[in-house]
């Protein structure tokens, strides 16, 4: 097999098999190791803010009235308030975004974190200012109520005080 077919099968592995394989490499070829760190840093430290502000947008101003609807009313466990089920649906669109800033904090990678938190506050306030979704109409306080959220699940990965302050001192220029 040739080089350019060897690479063809690599690209072509999916993420159990890219990641079995990325194991086995570290255990059979230590001197590696520190080439792959830095090289999953650069792509784990590649987080643009304003890339997560648009990925928050979007997945927020999909939601849909249509949903929300079907979700609501009358079920096999009882009744689900309309508002509850857009409650419901919002969180649901915006936990992966505060899962993921969580995971790299677990990670020790607190600029990312920090990043990630930015990034989903920016899009929060977007959703909130911009979005023109019918949606938007059944949860109109949860933007501004989940700024809060987001900054206190910053706040329990233990950021540093010069984080924190920079963080506040972004929301607070944010909400002028």
């Amino acid at each position: 097999m040739n080089r350019s077919e060897m690479k063809g099968l690599i690209r072509g592995l999916n993420k159990d098999e890219a990641s079995q394989t990325l194991n086995v490499l570290l255990d059979d070829a230590p001197d590696l190791t520190k080439k792959i760190y830095d090289i999953a840093m650069k792509v784990i430290g590649g987080v643009d803010s304003d890339d997560i502000k648009e990925d928050v947008y979007f997945e927020l101003d999909m939601l849909g009235v249509d949903d929300m609807s079907s979700r609501s009313g009358r079920t096999p466990h009882g009744y689900v308030e309309p508002y509850d089920a857009a409650w419901e649906m919002f969180e649901e669109a915006l936990y992966p975004f505060i899962d993921e800033m969580k995971k790299n904090q677990q990670r020790k990678l607190p600029a990312v974190a920090k990043s990630h938190c930015i990034g989903i506050i920016k899009g929060l306030w977007s959703y909130e200012k911009d979005s023109i979704s019918d949606f938007k109409g059944w949860v109109t306080d949860a933007p501004g109520e989940y700024v809060h959220t987001v900054i206190n699940e910053w706040k329990k990965g233990n950021p540093s005080d010069d984080d924190i302050a920079e963080l506040m001192d972004f929301v607070k220029g944010g909400q002028s």
